[in-house]
């Protein structure tokens, strides 16, 4: 009898451990909460394994391609790995392109538009957003209007207007208008300032009016240097968007020299596409147009290596997400 209470003991004590251990191992893998437990975490990764080589998946097949040689491309057997590095590709991408001079035009653009939207664009969403004057609502309309409408509807009326002021095949239709908070997505702009100064608080106007500041003085002293997130959300989205533009100087730069890159890709495509009309062979266009595409999104592809951080906080304050 004895015998039999101490092995009935003996078994409640293995049960007792095997359900501790079954309990850890449910804990380990499901977690105290649901968003905790092993299984949820592969889960989710594999979610943003999958979702991020669905966007690096064509940059690297860009970057694989640019840099094979002829016996790769003539070798079917080759996809991804090149059993040679090739530069020769590139090199030709950048005269094709006349990368320094592009690359240039395209950087003083692209930086002009965004430094002059975030100072013209901040002023209009502070007056929307703290101040009072007359069609306030009606206003606002107007510029969601400008948001909405799509740009080949005004674009006509835009190019007749240049055309007197003598601005056509030069840089001035795209830089001029971004001082008054036009240029591309200025209204949405303007948007992202008037949510981000609706959500401070009023004391900080009132302390400095109490001081005497005028309302210039307490948007460019006291509201201006506090929406450093707003200013880093839309000075990145200005440059990446006005880099990447193709739209607008087609339509106003169609017969000038000296142009962005978006405009020179194009008329490398189109060259290298008459070429192979010509001769017949188009082995190494595939390759010199992915060279070419490497070149025009690398440099935003740098800036958001560096910036990535502060970017991806500035968009959670400014309530860009909701």
């Amino acid at each position: 009898m004895e015998k039999m209470l101490r092995e009935l003991k003996s078994f409640r004590a293995d049960a007792a451990s095997l359900l501790r251990l079954w309990n850890k191992l449910k804990q380990w893998l499901l977690g105290k909460e649901a968003d905790k437990g092993l299984i949820f975490k592969l889960f989710l990764y594999l979610i943003l394994i999958d979702t991020a080589f669905i966007y690096v998946k064509p940059i690297l097949y860009m970057v694989t391609t640019m840099v094979k040689d002829a016996a790769d491309l003539f070798d079917p057997s080759v996809i991804w790995v090149p059993r040679s590095i090739f530069l020769g590709h590139l090199q030709e991408a950048m005269r094709l392109l006349q990368y320094g001079q592009a690359f240039t035009i395209s950087m003083i653009v692209s930086l002009s538009v965004a430094a002059l939207q975030v100072i013209s664009c901040s002023i209009a969403g502070y007056a929307f957003a703290r101040m009072e004057f007359p069609l306030k609502k009606f206003w606002f309309v107007c510029l969601i209007l400008t948001f909405v409408i799509p740009p080949q509807v005004t674009v006509l009326p835009m190019i007749l207007m240049f055309k007197q002021f003598g601005w056509i095949n030069t840089y001035y239709p795209l830089i001029i208008p971004a001082i008054f908070g036009f240029g591309l997505k200025g209204a949405l702009f303007v948007i992202i300032f008037r949510q981000f100064f609706s959500t401070l608080p009023k004391e900080l106007e009132e302390a400095a009016k109490i001081d005497g500041a005028s309302a210039f003085r307490v948007f460019f002293r006291v509201m201006l240097p506090i929406s450093s997130s707003a200013t880093i959300v839309v000075f990145l989205f200005s440059f990446v968007w006005n880099w990447n533009d193709f739209y607008y100087p087609s339509m106003f730069m169609f017969s000038s020299k000296e142009v962005p890159l978006s405009i020179s890709l194009s008329r490398l495509a189109a060259a290298l596409a008459a070429e192979t009309e010509q001769t017949g062979l188009g082995i190494f266009a595939e390759p010199i147009k992915m060279a070419a595409s490497f070149l025009i999104i690398m440099p935003p592809l740098i800036v958001y290596m560096f910036t990535q951080r502060w970017f991806v906080e500035s968009v959670e304050r400014t309530g860009l997400v909701e």
